[in-house]
């Protein structure tokens, strides 16, 4: 799809694909921000400036979906997240498949990944996007004024012009492009082509289905609400460890790792170098039995942004002698995500390794 390269509102009117109204979504970030130092604007004075450009330029077939978690996305939590999943999932249940969700660039990938996890094998068109640069001039402090610069509109034109498509899935679109939701990464912090991403995406992306019979749905829309009161409970404590390698001994990491048996058992990213080594020692191999036991999951990634990781080395492949989980090319938001709601929907180890054996099976 092309992106609105235009900075400002131009005229054009999207075409209803369906019945249903988009619903857009607004959680904060970049692009609803205003001011000096840029924070993001109150819900209930952004949202009716943004409305009135985009019904007079754009579609009027949108509606606004209320949130009460507005904030910059690198303060959200696993609760947040669980709490964006229960606003779309609540809608889906009334009849409504085409949503929008405005959020910040910071944990951008992370939450696409999640609720990607979360809606796998519905039939939802679920697209984020944000932006680099407020739609706003922040100079003009009297008025909202659009910013000649911004990247907003653009990115928000795209998004909902996906979404009233109607494609079945979870994406993100940002700076002409869109990807699977679970493919997304953040690879630069300023430049306004600040993601990047793939389509050779397989689970949970080769789940949804384009035209879900009404009783398959049902069943799903059952199934997910029957979960939902333990899911947002389990969230509330919720950690996903991450342990970044660096050239310390094995023995160090493995002081780094038996720190979290004090934790219920979760899911922890281990990050390797290259195609996933990692530094060997007789006392990391113990560690890494002592966490198996303790019902862990430990997920090997790699801290290189594109290749995932192998078993080709001998350096990285006596770890999964030892029950550690290989992330293959998943991305380190995807690793964290499905981590996360596999913790958070599935209630024993056993099932949640399971589970990753499952969805692996299906790249």
């Amino acid at each position: 799809m092309t992106a609105n390269k235009k900075n400002k509102p131009t005229g054009h009117t999207l075409n209803q694909a369906t019945s249903n109204k988009v619903q857009l979504i607004y959680a904060g970030g970049t692009f609803g921000s205003y001011g000096k130092p840029l924070s993001a604007l109150p819900a209930p004075t952004f949202l009716p400036l943004l409305m009135d450009k985009v019904r007079q330029n754009l579609t009027s077939n949108i509606e606004v979906l209320e949130n009460s978690c507005v904030k910059d996305s690198s303060q959200l939590s696993p609760s947040d997240f669980s709490h964006f999943y229960q606003l779309i999932l609540n809608r889906y249940a009334q009849g409504y498949r085409h949503f929008v969700l405005i959020t910040g660039t910071d944990t951008l990938s992370y939450l696409g990944s999640f609720l990607a996890e979360a809606f796998a094998g519905s039939d939802v068109s679920l697209v984020l996007t944000a932006s680099m640069r407020p739609l706003f001039d922040a100079n003009d402090i009297h008025n909202y004024s659009i910013d000649p610069h911004n990247d907003a509109w653009g990115n928000l034109s795209d998004a909902i012009g996906l979404a009233a498509h109607g494609e079945a899935g979870v994406f993100v679109t940002f700076a002409g492009e869109s990807w699977p939701a679970q493919t997304v990464q953040k690879i630069h912090s300023h430049d306004l082509m600040a993601f990047t991403g793939h389509t050779r995406a397989g689970y949970p992306a080769n789940s949804y289905v384009q035209s879900l019979p009404a009783a398959r749905r049902k069943n799903w829309i059952e199934d997910s609400q029957a979960k939902l009161a333990s899911i947002t409970d389990q969230a509330k404590n919720a950690i996903i460890p991450t342990v970044y390698c660096v050239p310390n001994s094995g023995e160090w990491l493995s002081s780094q790792l038996t720190t979290l048996l004090e934790l219920p058992p979760t899911g922890i990213v281990l990050m390797g170098f290259g195609a996933g080594n990692i530094p060997f020692s007789e006392q990391l191999a113990q560690s890494l039995e002592q966490l198996y036991k303790h019902g862990h999951i430990v997920v090997c990634t790699t801290q290189c942004p594109y290749g995932g990781v192998s078993e080709a080395y001998a350096a990285g492949s006596w770890q999964y002698q030892h029950h550690v989980l290989s992330a293959g090319r998943l991305t380190v938001p995807a690793v964290y995500a499905r981590l996360l709601w596999l913790h958070l929907a599935f209630d024993t180890p056993s099932r949640r390794r399971q589970r990753w054996s499952y969805s692996v099976s299906k790249l």
